[in-house]
């Protein structure tokens, strides 16, 4: 067996910010978690522990598989060139693909058809498989419906014939899910939580943005919009780059609490919004799991919130301990990478008792940015013009001050802005889908605290 250096295999450091400090009678105990993963080196998925090696030291198990989803529905025919583009992203997407990384297209439509390699299998990728696929590429066509679940079904057949570690997903669709029921979805979801994970791709305007959402949220992916196909090939792209960055999967942030303590919430605040609170998976005694998915080199934040049982002046305790993990290839016990503490001590000193933790305050508020951004869009849907305008006027407020611009300028194509320090806004007469649509998809991006 060959083993990968210590410097391919990255390092990971949790660290907690909150005020510990609880007023008497104090209970709810909030902290930000950042975990950050450095140092992974180019392996890009390639496995943590030992693989077997050729005699040229390359490994003979590729360390990552990926499935590429392309929607082939007759929508995809209306402009033609949507289609086209379809087909040259993809073959983008193709030439980022890494030598030895496992592969297959799929062509979705009301079923799901493995156009390369074909067999329900994988090709590995090479100048040669690469030219095939390509060649297959050219023979699409636009036909028939829209099924998706049917698509992730075969995507999580090919993926479980894979030895790799790094399991993943690219899913474009241009329209509505409307060829098997929301159940049929949603169980398809369900099946394959936790075997890869999607990024999902909307082009055009007619598709469901709650559905592509859904199914980036439910498979620990990215959603997003492309409204103007010709953009796919670079999208397409930078999503596959960053598949092939990822080089530990299924790692999971572990909860311990002492007796007494309960778990209010777990959420991803940063770079977005993701909850986790019922994604829990029981692991021993006041113990549980909330999936993070797969990580190359980067940093995400996750706000815990726990409620501690009452207690007396100068007394403190361990209200969580945060630590994250990787399953034993053979079953055993976990691999710990890192781990964090949070704590609880309560003072009659009111200044420290009652200072909010700037990174909790910052969080909260793109927590709640996201979800006024998804409130005021669905009132005016809905025709509540006073209700949205009250909402989206809150959620140009909350931009502002955290200084999150990208969701501003969203925010500044569907309302007029009177006043931001206020939240003082008008709805637009009339908007863009693609601007409400963008808004809609990317409200859940948030922007780190400053330091």
């Amino acid at each position: 067996m060959a083993n990968f250096s210590k410097s391919q295999v990255p390092a990971f450091s949790v660290d907690v910010y909150q005020n510990e400090y609880l007023p008497e009678g104090g209970r709810e105990v909030n902290a930000i978690v950042t975990v950050t993963s450095t140092g992974g080196g180019t392996t890009g998925g390639a496995p943590l522990r030992g693989v077997t090696a050729s005699p040229a030291g390359i490994p003979s198990s590729p360390g990552a598989a990926v499935v590429i989803m392309v929607d082939c529905s007759g929508s995809m025919d209306y402009p033609p060139t949507k289609m086209r583009n379809a087909r040259d992203a993809t073959a983008a997407a193709i030439d980022t693909l890494r030598d030895g990384v496992e592969f297959a297209v799929v062509a979705g439509t009301h079923k799901a058809s493995d156009i390369y390699p074909g067999g329900e299998r994988l090709a590995i990728a090479d100048p040669h498989t690469r030219a095939q696929a390509k060649e297959a590429l050219r023979r699409l066509t636009a036909g028939g419906g829209t099924a998706i679940g049917t698509w992730l079904g075969l995507a999580d057949r090919l993926l479980a014939s894979s030895a790799g570690d790094i399991r993943h997903g690219i899913l474009l669709t241009d329209g509505r899910n409307e060829h098997e029921s929301p159940e049929a979805l949603r169980f398809a979801l369900t099946a394959v939580a936790g075997r890869f994970t999607c990024d999902a791709r909307g082009v055009g305007t007619d598709w469901e943005v709650k559905e592509v959402t859904g199914i980036a949220a439910a498979l620990l992916g990215t959603a997003d919009i492309v409204a103007d196909p010709a953009h796919l090939a670079a999208d397409f792209t930078a999503m596959m780059e960053n598949a092939m960055g990822k080089e530990v999967a299924d790692v999971a942030l572990r909860l311990w609490t002492p007796v007494g303590v309960e778990i209010m919430f777990v959420k991803q605040v940063a770079p977005t919004v993701a909850e986790l609170t019922g994604r829990r998976t029981e692991a021993g005694p006041r113990a549980g799991d909330y999936p993070t998915g797969s990580w190359g080199d980067e940093s995400r934040d996750y706000h815990v919130c726990v409620r501690v049982p009452q207690a007396n002046i100068g007394q403190e305790m361990l209200a969580a301990r945060a630590s994250l993990i990787i399953p034993a290839p053979d079953g055993g016990a976990p691999e710990v990478l890192s781990q964090g503490l949070i704590r609880a001590v309560w003072t009659d000193d009111m200044a420290a008792s009652t200072s909010i933790n700037p990174q909790v305050a910052h969080y909260t508020g793109q927590a709640e940015l996201a979800q006024v951004i998804q409130q005021g869009l669905d009132a005016r849907k809905m025709g509540d013009y006073d209700g949205a305008t009250a909402k989206l006027g809150r959620a140009v407020q909350l931009a502002q001050v955290s200084g999150n611009e990208g969701t501003a300028k969203l925010l500044s194509k569907v309302v007029d802005v009177v006043d931001a320090a206020t939240g003082t806004v008008r709805l637009k007469a009339k908007v863009a889908e693609a601007d409400e649509m963008t808004l809609e998809t990317r409200s859940v991006r948030t922007v780190r605290v400053k330091k």
